[in-house]
């Protein structure tokens, strides 16, 4: 089965037959327009007609043919889409029932499992590739929170977006949607979306025409070695919350009514333990908007941590272009304007004054402003999850391993006494200009 956008080019507003003094104009106004049209895959998850494929394979389709397998073709709709899993879910009408696969439960497949992947590469329909499962729960800095791939050596190509990865008994276990390639072409690693998550996307889209997914407002880090020795965690799981937000409108997020804070530590979600940033934001997304969840957590008070409960009501994701706090690092001072502090992790800070505070809008903010951070230093050698720097100009460090820091003679002091293989970690806020407010987050690192 297959899904296949054609995306038809605009009509000019200009009439074929209309004259015009440029002979040139004329002679390619006379050539025949030609439609772009664009090859994928899909499959039949609903004997009433609805179709699984990727969002990007109907992107900007003007019109969708869909051919079966017994060489019939539908016109197809989009029913909705889902960009954060880049999942679409197509609807044709027949007058009869239509064969359909059976999703398989995506959890249960492990990697050396033999699969098979369908589809049209190239336009050639009905085409079966064989590999294995070569690793689960695949992230990237360019995957989202819900793209958390199977990965496959099955040959995937161009116009296999949206088909089948099917197991040996014959079950959809993922929906094939990327591949790793410098080429273009099969390079022996490809993606796909598990067949669980997609099935989410599905039986919400068909219910409501879009996908809800549960919202705590709260950004995330995972508890690494380094947090956990700092923090003495007796194991290093957990979710950090860097940051409380806020909705769009500029009210409480769900988290801050319950009373949530920087720096807490989430441990369980309605008595699940949570392993880590992903495990929690995959717990919330899946339950339903406006049920209410126990979350348990940790907070470092004078130096101890305390154990807390709180129940939260959980709101509505919204659209990733507004979750998205990311900000590009700004243009680097002179050198002739800094001078450099913690010359151990590469890093140039300025303690915080008026001017600071009026210009960089950090009312309230105590901590050392980053001024530079060197491209050689340790540093600037520290991503966070999204590969962006984890530290850049216009940053304020405000702890270092839980011991608040406004002088750069306790922050030097501090470095003084660490030795290599020692984690540090670090409390940064940072004025987000398109929110217009302080924003937190956490950095973990080892001292080298």
């Amino acid at each position: 089965m297959t899904a296949a956008p054609e995306t038809a080019d605009k009509d000019d507003a200009d009439k074929d037959d209309q004259a015009s003094n440029n002979p040139l104009l004329d002679m390619f106004r006379r050539q025949a327009r030609r439609p772009s049209r664009g090859v994928g895959s899909g499959f039949i998850v609903s004997p009433k007609g609805y179709i699984l494929t990727n969002e990007h394979v109907v992107e900007g389709a003007t019109r969708i043919t869909v051919g079966l397998q017994s060489g019939e073709k539908f016109r197809g709709k989009i029913v909705g889409i889902d960009e954060e899993t880049d999942v679409a879910v197509i609807k044709i009408e027949t007058s009869q029932d239509l064969p359909t696969v059976t999703l398989g439960d995506s959890n249960s497949a492990e990697v050396g499992d033999w699969v098979l992947a369908m589809g049209s590469p190239f336009g050639l329909d009905q085409t079966v590739t064989a590999g294995i499962v070569s690793k689960k729960e695949r992230e990237t800095p360019y995957f989202t929170s819900f793209q958390r791939f199977l990965q496959t050596d099955a040959a995937i190509n161009r116009g296999n977006s949206g088909g089948p990865l099917v197991n040996m008994r014959g079950e959809v276990i993922g929906v094939n949607s990327q591949i790793a390639t410098s080429t273009g072409d099969y390079n022996g690693i490809g993606f796909a979306l598990p067949a669980n998550e997609a099935n989410f996307v599905y039986r919400q889209i068909v219910a409501q025409g879009k996908v809800r997914r549960g919202f705590l407002g709260i950004t995330l880090d995972s508890v690494k070695d380094e947090f956990a020795r700092v923090y003495g965690l007796p194991e290093a799981k957990g979710a950090i919350v860097m940051d409380v937000t806020q909705t769009k409108d500029g009210q409480l997020a769900p988290a801050a009514r319950a009373g949530i804070q920087s720096n807490d530590i989430i441990v369980e979600f309605n008595r699940q333990p949570v392993a880590n940033a992903q495990d929690l934001i995959q717990k919330v997304a899946s339950s339903p908007v406006g049920q209410s969840v126990a979350l348990t957590y940790m907070r470092d008070v004078e130096g101890k941590l305390e154990k807390h409960t709180a129940n939260v009501v959980l709101g509505e994701r919204p659209p990733p272009q507004v979750i998205s706090t990311t900000e590009e690092p700004s243009g680097k001072k002179k050198e002739s304007d800094t001078k450099r502090n913690g010359p151990q992790l590469g890093i140039t800070l300025a303690e915080i004054t008026q001017q600071l505070v009026a210009e960089k809008h950090l009312t309230g903010v105590q901590g050392l402003y980053v001024k530079n951070v060197d491209p050689n230093g340790l540093a600037a050698d520290v991503r966070l999850a999204g590969g962006q720097p984890a530290l850049s100009e216009g940053d304020v460090i405000t702890r270092i391993n839980r011991v608040p820091v406004t002088t750069l003679a306790d922050f030097q002091r501090l470095l003084n006494g660490l030795k290599p293989g020692d984690p540090i970690v670090l409390n940064v806020s940072r004025y987000q200009r398109e929110l217009d407010r302080v924003s937190q987050r956490i950095v973990q690192f080892t001292y080298q």
